[in-house]
């Protein structure tokens, strides 16, 4: 387990957390990164919906939202918050397993963390070219999902 990690799971959510801890621990080495402090949360439409209100002024439920406290790229101080129900659509609507969504959001909310941005439509490809590729060198990793 990574010290500096915490992996939250809004009540009735069912996650591996261990093996978010090794997915995280073998990022960590892969972007050759330091973690200051790093929240995980899993959490119900309901609640990113609220959040997303509260702090994005957007009324809709979102895979993701990241809350970056450093001004580091490779020192990660900070929050990402993964709706689990919107993972699993995302898995339907691209075709993917719900396990390897649930990772690539992970992925992309680390990447945010770091610094890389998805506004534009160029940011947006980059982004995904970079996600494909860590996610890649990260196969066979154990599973993180029920």
């Amino acid at each position: 387990m990574l010290k500096n990690l915490s992996v939250y799971c809004e009540k009735g959510i069912k996650l591996n957390k261990s093996s978010v801890h090794t997915f995280i621990k073998k990022l960590k080495l892969l972007l050759d990164l330091r973690i200051y402090s790093l929240e995980l949360n899993f959490l119900l439409p309901e609640t990113i919906i609220t959040i997303n209100k509260d702090h994005l002024k957007h009324n809709y439920v979102t895979d993701i939202i990241s809350f970056n406290y450093s001004n580091e790229s490779n020192n990660l101080d900070g929050e990402i918050l993964i709706c689990l129900s919107a993972a699993r659509e995302n898995a339907k609507r691209f075709r993917s397993t719900y396990e390897n969504e649930v990772k690539r959001l992970i992925v992309h909310g680390i990447l945010h963390l770091m610094g890389w941005d998805d506004s534009s439509l160029s940011q947006r490809r980059k982004m995904r070219a970079m996600e494909n590729k860590v996610l890649l060198k990260i196969k066979n990793l154990g599973r993180i999902t029920n």
